[in-house]
C-alpha cells in the first residue's frame, strides 16, 4: 500500500494555459496544454527534455488543442484540435546529454518534438465535440457526441466510426451490426441494450476508457449512463470488434478508470464520490467512497474530475473539480488527502474560504486539472485547474511489502520510497516514530529507483536494491555493506530478496544466460567468492516465501516449487560452508482462479526438545545445525495463498488441493514464532487478515484438523481500524497492530505542507484472551497475559476484555460478529475474565472502568463475578488508590443504598483531604450534597434555597463532633441523620480550612477552597477570626512572605484571592500583610488614612528590621501618598 510522505515538489511548466492531457510512461511524463506540449524525464533527475509550442496563428486556422493521446512507445502523440484538425507529433532522443552541475554524467538525454503530419477530421460539423482519447497498439478511437467513436491510426490518419447507439430500444438477443452513410462519415451502427427511450442527449459521449487486458471498453455518455463493450480479443481494428454488453447502475458518472488486474471498475460521480464494481461478478456494485464521512460535500469538492490507478491497481487517486486530491486503497482506506483537516470524522463540512490562505496551506485547493502515476508509483504528478503553471509532485512510499518475490519481518515495518526506507521505530510502544533511512548516493545514484527491501527475521540488517546491485544495512552498527567490485554489482539484476537466516536470497535475472537465479550470499560479506550457492529456476517467479530451511517458488500460472536448504559448516567469515539446495517437491496446479500475489507457509506446531519447530534457525549456530541434522524438520504442507483478486485460500501441499477461505482481502500475516526466543503474545493465532472487512483473526481448531475452516474464528468487532488507518504489521512479542496514517504539519516560509506517516498501533490481546478462555484454556491465558504485564496498553488490553464478555452477558447471547463454534456461557465466562484479572494490580480500576461504560441496570451481575463493591473499594482504601475508590462510591449508591455510599464518601474525603486532594474532595463534597437531598426529598422534606454551596447543608449547634469512626451505615436515615451525615462533612472541612490557616499554607487553603467551593468568607466570619489570628505583623510578614513567592505568578494569584477574601470580612492583620507582599498601595493607604497608630507601627516595623529593607521604596510611596 502507499503512504505519502515530504513536501509536494513543484514543477514549473512553460505555459499557463489549461491542461488537456497528462500521462506517464517510461520515465518519462507528457504534459499537453491547450498551446504547446512538454516531455519531462520523471526519474532520478525531473527535468525537461523537449516541448513544442503552436503559434497564434495555427491556434487561429486549427484551434486549441483540447484533446491527445500518448502511444505506448512515447514516440507518437495524437493531438485534436478544437477546429477538428488532427496533430500528429514524433518524439525522439538527441545525442545531447544533461550533465548534473555541469561536469556528473546524469544519463538523461534531450528529446525533439516533431510535428509530422496535420490532417482534418472527417466530421465538420461545429456542433460536434468529442470525449478524450484511448486506444492500443493498433490504434486509438475518439469519441464523438454523436453517439460514435472514431477510429484513428498511429500514422495520424482517420478510418471508419462506430456508433454505439441505434434507433432500436429493445436489446437484442444478440448484437449484430450494420453499415449507414451519412455526408462525410460512414457509420457501423452497434444497436444499443438500452431498455428506455434514449433521447438525443444520451447519445454524446463524454468519456471512454479502454482495457487491452480485460477486452472491455467503458463508454460515459452525458447524461450520466455508463456503457460496458467487450471487444475482440485479437484487438480492435473495426467497428464489428466492439460490442456493447450491458449498463451500469449509474445516472450520474462524469470518469471511470479500469484496474485489470483486480477486475475492479471505478466510476467518478457529480456528487464527488467513486463507485467501486467487479467485473468479475457481472459488474455489481463492490463499495463507495467519498469524503462525506470527513465533512465534506459536494459543496465543498465539486464532482469527480479524475480518477488513476497505480500501477499495480491496490490504490487510487481520486481529483476533484474544486477542490482536492486524496488517495485511496481498494478496500476504501483513505490513504492520502490534501484537503485540510481541522478534526477527525466532523459531523459538520469544515468549509475554508478560498483565497491565498488556503492555496499556502492547502496544495489543488483550485481543483484538480489531471494526474497520474509514475511507473513504481513513487510520485504522483497532478496540475491544479486553476494554476496550470506548476506541477505537483507528491511522493510516496510502499508499504506491506509482504506480496510477490520480497520477504516480510515482524520485528521491522518498513516503508520502501524511490531513495529512502521508512522505518518504525517499534522498540517504544508508548511513542512510535518513523526515520528516514536515506540509501546512499554513491549506489541510489547508479541504481535509482529503490525497487525491493527486506528484513532480516530478526530484524537487525535490512537488504535492499535498485535497478541493479544489493546493498545491505545493519541497524545496530548503522553500517552499509556493498559490492566492493563494481562490475560484479551491475551483473545483479534482482528482482526479489528473501532472508534464509542470516543469508541473503537474491532472485536474480542473469543477463548472460537470460534465465532467472537465486544466488545466497552470506550478510557479513558481498561478493561473488563468498557466494553460497546459485540455483536456475524454471521461470520468473512470481511469489516466494521462506519458512526455515524451505523455500517456496511459484510460477505463472501456477507451478510450485519447494526446495530444502542444507547448510554445511559454521556460518562465519573465517571459513565458507556449502549449501545446497535439494528438490523437496514440485506441483503443477491447474487452475481458472487469479494469478497469486502472496504465499506463506503455514508451520506445523510441533515440539522438538522442548521447542517449537520454527524456533530453529539453521544459520545461527552450529549447534542448531547438529539438532537440525539428528531431528529433521517436518516438511510444511500447507500455505496461504492471496489471489491479485483478494481472495484468501488454504493449499495443501500433500494433495494439491485448495480451499477458499474469504474474500475481499489486501493483505495477511501468518504469526508463527520467531527465531530469536522472544516470548510471542500473538502465536495462539494462526494468521490475520485485512481487507474490506476489516481484521480478522483467524485461530487454529483443537479438532484433529487444525485448519478445519468450520473452527475457525474469523471477523472480530474488536479489531477494527479507523479508516484512515492502514495496518502495516504485527508486533507479535508486544500484541499489537501497527498501523500508519497521514498527519500534516506546517513549517513557516514553506507554502506546501509536509505529509508526514503517523504511527499508530492497536492492540489484539483482549481477543486472544477471551479466545483462550473460551475453549477453557485458563492456564495458557494467564501465561499469556503476565507476559503482557507492564507493556504498553495492557491495562486497556483487561478492560476491553472484561467489557466485551460483560457486553455479552447483558445481551444474553453471543454477538452475531463472533461467528465462533464454540458454545460457551457468557456467565461463567464472565467469571473466568474476573478471575484472570484479579492476578494483576490493575483489577480495581479494570472493574469500575467498565462498570462506569455500562448501564447501571446490569452492575449486579458484574459485580456478581468481580466481588463486592465495599470490598473492592476498601481494598482500594487500603492500597492508598483514592481515585479509583472514587469511583466506586456511585457502584456502591446504586447496589448497597445510600446510606453505605455516604459512609464510605466520608471516610474518602477525610482521606482526600489529608492527601491534598482537592479535586477529588470537591467531587466527594458534591455527590454527598446530591445524595442527601435526594434522602430529603424522599421522606417529604423540602429543598432549602440557601446563598453558599455549604448553606444547604443542615447543622444543629447541639449536635456532637462524634467521631468518624463512630458513624456507622444503617439500612435508613430519617432526616435529622442525614443532616447529621451533612454537617460532619462541614466538620470536616472547616477543620482541615483551620488546619492551612494555623500552619499557613496558603497555597494549599487556595486549592482547597477552589477545589471543594468551600465558603471561605463564611468561615472567617463564624469563626470570629480565630483560626486566621496572625502573632505579630513582623512575624507573620516573614512566615507569609515565604509561603507566598512573590516571583512566581501563581502564589501573585493566590495572594490577590486571599486578599480579596480579607477585605470582605475585614480582616486587617491579613490586609496589611496580602498588599504589602503584593504593594497594593491604595489597600494600605484606605487602612492608614483613618488609623495614623497604625502607620506608625507600619512604618516603624518595616524600617527597624533589615530583613525588610526591600519595601523601603513602598514606604516611601505611601508617605508621599499621605
Amino acid at each position: 500500500m502507499y503512504v505519502a510522505y515530504g513536501w509536494p515538489k513543484v514543477l514549473s511548466t512553460k505555459s499557463s494555459d489549461p491542461i488537456v492531457y497528462l500521462k506517464a510512461s517510461s520515465g518519462l511524463l507528457l504534459l499537453v496544454s491547450s498551446s504547446h506540449l512538454e516531455l519531462w524525464s520523471i526519474g532520478q533527475h525531473k527535468i525537461c527534455l523537449a516541448q513544442c509550442f503552436r503559434d497564434h496563428n495555427a491556434i487561429d486556422r486549427e484551434g486549441t488543442n483540447i484533446q491527445a493521446i500518448w502511444s505506448g512507445d512515447t514516440k507518437t502523440i495524437l493531438v485534436i484540435t478544437s477546429g477538428h484538425i488532427l496533430l500528429c507529433y514524433k518524439f525522439s532522443f538527441t545525442d545531447k546529454q544533461v550533465k548534473s552541475g555541469g561536469k556528473e554524467s546524469t544519463g538523461v538525454f534531450l528529446g525533439n518534438l516533431k510535428l509530422t503530419s496535420s490532417r482534418r477530421a472527417p466530421f465538420l460539423s461545429e456542433n460536434i465535440s468529442t470525449s478524450n482519447f484511448v486506444g492500443n497498439n493498433d490504434i486509438a478511437l475518439l469519441g464523438l457526441s454523436t453517439g460514435a467513436l472514431q477510429f484513428v491510426t498511429w500514422s495520424g490518419e482517420f478510418g471508419d466510426a462506430v456508433a454505439l447507439s441505434g434507433e432500436s430500444n429493445n436489446l437484442p438477443s444478440r448484437p449484430y451490426a450494420m453499415k449507414e452513410s451519412n455526408g462525410d462519415i460512414s457509420y457501423t451502427h452497434v444497436w444499443s441494450p438500452y431498455k428506455e427511450s434514449l433521447g438525443r442527449a444520451s447519445l454524446i459521449l463524454t468519456y471512454l476508457e479502454l482495457s487491452v487486458q480485460l477486452h472491455l471498453l467503458v463508454a460515459l455518455f452525458q447524461d450520466g449512463h455508463v456503457l460496458l463493450c467487450t471487444t475482440s480479443k485479437n484487438g480492435i481494428k473495426k467497428g464489428s470488434d466492439i460490442l456493447p454488453d450491458r449498463w451500469i447502475d449509474v445516472t450520474d458518472a462524469v470518469c471511470a478508470s479500469l484496474a485489470s488486474e483486480q477486475n475492479i471498475l471505478a466510476i467518478g460521480s457529480k456528487s464527488g464520490s467513486v463507485s467501486l464494481f467487479d467485473l468479475a461478478d457481472n459488474a455489481s456494485p463492490l463499495r463507495t467512497i467519498s469524503l462525506y464521512d470527513w465533512g465534506y460535500s459536494t459543496e465543498d469538492t465539486g464532482a469527480v474530475s479524475c480518477i488513476r490507478w497505480t500501477p499495480d491497481n491496490t490504490a487510487f487517486a481520486v481529483g476533484w473539480q474544486l477542490r482536492g486530491l486524496a488517495v485511496w486503497s481498494s478496500s476504501g482506506c483513505r490513504l492520502m488527502c490534501t484537503i485540510r483537516q481541522s478534526g477527525l470524522n466532523m459531523a459538520f463540512s469544515p468549509i475554508v474560504k478560498l483565497g491565498h490562505d488556503l492555496a499556502r496551506c492547502e496544495p489543488l485547493s483550485g481543483g484538480v486539472a489531471s494526474l497520474d502515476w509514475d511507473e513504481n508509483a513513487y510520485q504522483l504528478y497532478a496540475i491544479e485547474s486553476r494554476n496550470a503553471s506548476r506541477m505537483l509532485a507528491f511522493s510516496f512510499g510502499k508499504c506491506c511489502l509482504n506480496r510477490g518475490v520480497s520477504g516480510v519481518s515482524h520485528l521491522r515495518q518498513i516503508i520502501c520510497g524511490e531513495d529512502r526506507v521508512l522505518l518504525l521505530e517499534t522498540e517504544d510502544e508508548d511513542e512510535l516514530k518513523v526515520q528516514h533511512l536515506i540509501v546512499p548516493q554513491s549506489y541510489i545514484s547508479q541504481n535509482w529507483p529503490l525497487l525491493h527491501v527486506s528484513a532480516s527475521k530478526d530484524g537487525t540488517h535490512l537488504a535492499m536494491a535498485g535497478r541493479r546491485g544489493l546493498i545491505l544495512y545493519d541497524l545496530r552498527s548503522k553500517k552499509w555493506r556493498v559490492f566492493g567490485d563494481v562490475m560484479q554489482e551491475q551483473r545483479i539484476s534482482c528482482n526479489g530478496l528473501l532472508w534464509l537466516g542470516k543469508i541473503v536470497v537474491v532472485c536474480n535475472y542473469n543477463n548472460t544466460s537470460k534465465l532467472f537465479e537465486l544466488c545466497f550470499y552470506p550478510r557479513y560479506h558481498l561478493d561473488e567468492s563468498s557466494l553460497l550457492c546459485r540455483k536456475l529456476l524454471l521461470d520468473k517467479p512470481i511469489v516466494m516465501d521462506i519458512w526455515q530451511d524451505y523455500i517456496l517458488v511459484t510460477y505463472a500460472p501456477f507451478d510450485v516449487q519447494v526446495f530444502q536448504a542444507k547448510l554445511s559448516g559454521k556460518l562465519n567469515p573465517t571459513k565458507k560452508p556449502t549449501l545446497q539446495l535439494v528438490t523437496a517437491r514440485e506441483l503443477s496446479i491447474m487452475t481458472a482462479k487469479k494469478q497469486p500475489v502472496a504465499m506463506r507457509f503455514l508451520p506445523h506446531r510441533v515440539l522438538q526438545d522442548g521447542k517449537l519447530a520454527s524456533e530453529i534457525d539453521i544459520s545461527s549456530h552450529e549447534e542448531h545445525h547438529r539438532s537440525y541434522v539428528e531431528s529433521p524438520l517436518k516438511q510444511p504442507s500447507r500455505c496461504l495463498i492471496l489471489r491479485i483478486n483478494g481472495e484468501l485460500s488454504l493449499l495443501d501441499l500433500d494433495e494439491g488441493s485448495e480451499r477458499k477461505l474469504t474474500g475481499d482481502v489486501e493483505h495477511f500475516w501468518v504469526t508463527y514464532k520467531q527465531s530469536d526466543g522472544e516470548a510471542n503474545l500473538i502465536e495462539e493465532v494462526s494468521w490475520l487478515a485485512y481487507g474490506h472487512h476489516g481484521m480478522q483473526a483467524w485461530y487454529p481448531s483443537t479438532g484433529a484438523d487444525p485448519y478445519q475452516l468450520q473452527d475457525f474464528l474469523q471477523l472480530d468487532p474488536e479489531l477494527e481500524f479507523d479508516r484512515e488507518v492502514y495496518p502495516l504489521g504485527l508486533l507479535p512479542y508486544s500484541g499489537v497492530v501497527v498501523g500508519v496514517s497521514q498527519r500534516l504539519s506546517f513549517s513557516a516560509g514553506v507554502d506546501m505542507p509536509c505529509f508526514e506517516p503517523l504511527p499508530q498501533a492497536q492492540t489484539i490481546l483482549h481477543c486472544l484472551l477471551r479466545h483462550l478462555l473460551q475453549r477453557g484454556k485458563m492456564d495458557d491465558a494467564l501465561q499469556l497475559a503476565k507476559l503482557s504485564a507492564g507493556r504498553p496498553h495492557f491495562s486497556h488490553c483487561l478492560e476491553w476484555l472484561l467489557f466485551t464478555v460483560f457486553d455479552a452477558v447483558v445481551s444474553s447471547y453471543v454477538k452475531a460478529d463472533w461467528p465462533s463454534p464454540i458454545r460457551w456461557n457468557p456467565s461463567l465466562l464472565l467469571q473466568q475474565a474476573c478471575d484472570l484479572i484479579k492476578n494483576f494490580s490493575e483489577y480495581l480500576d479494570v472493574v469500575v472502568s467498565v462498570a462506569r461504560k455500562t448501564d447501571g441496570r446490569h452492575w449486579n451481575d458484574l459485580f456478581a463475578a468481580a466481588g463486592k463493591s465495599t470490598e473492592l473499594f476498601d481494598e482500594c482504601f487500603k492500597r492508598r488508590y483514592y481515585r479509583t475508590a472514587a469511583c466506586y462510591i456511585l457502584v456502591i449508591e446504586k447496589l448497597e443504598g445510600t446510606p453505605v455510599s455516604q459512609y464510605n464518601a466520608l471516610r474518602l474525603l477525610q482521606a482526600a483531604l489529608e492527601e491534598s486532594m482537592y479535586e477529588l474532595a470537591g467531587e466527594l463534597v458534591r455527590f454527598l450534597l446530591r445524595s442527601g437531598r435526594e434522602i430529603e426529598v424522599s421522606n417529604g422534606e423540602p429543598e432549602k434555597k440557601t446563598s453558599g454551596f455549604l448553606g444547604s447543608f443542615w447543622f444543629k449547634p447541639s449536635q456532637t463532633k462524634d467521631s468518624l469512626t463512630n458513624l456507622q451505615p444503617q439500612k435508613s436515615f430519617a432526616v435529622k441523620e442525614t443532616s447529621a451525615h451533612i454537617a460532619t462533612v462541614k466538620r470536616i472541612l472547616e477543620a482541615h480550612a483551620c488546619y492551612l490557616m494555623s500552619h499557613k499554607m496558603l497555597r494549599e487553603l487556595v486549592a482547597f477552597v477552589k477545589g471543594t467551593q468551600f465558603d471561605l468568607t463564611e468561615f472567617l466570619q463564624s469563626s470570629g477570626g480565630s483560626a486566621a489570628r496572625l502573632q505579630d505583623f513582623a512575624s507573620a510578614l516573614h512566615i507569609i512572605g515565604e509561603k507566598l513567592d512573590m516571583s512566581v505568578l501563581q502564589s501573585r494569584l493566590d495572594a490577590e484571592f486571599l486578599l480579596a477574601h480579607m477585605c470582605t470580612v475585614g480582616f486587617k492583620e491579613w490586609m496589611v500583610v496580602l498588599a504589602t507582599l503584593l504593594r497594593r498601595i491604595e489597600v494600605l493607604l484606605e487602612l492608614f488614612r483613618g488609623d495614623p497608630r497604625l502607620w506608625n507601627a507600619y512604618s516603624q516595623t518595616l524600617r527597624m528590621q533589615s530583613q525588610f529593607s526591600e519595601f523601603e521604596d513602598l514606604l516611601c510611596a505611601i508617605e508621599d501618598a499621605l
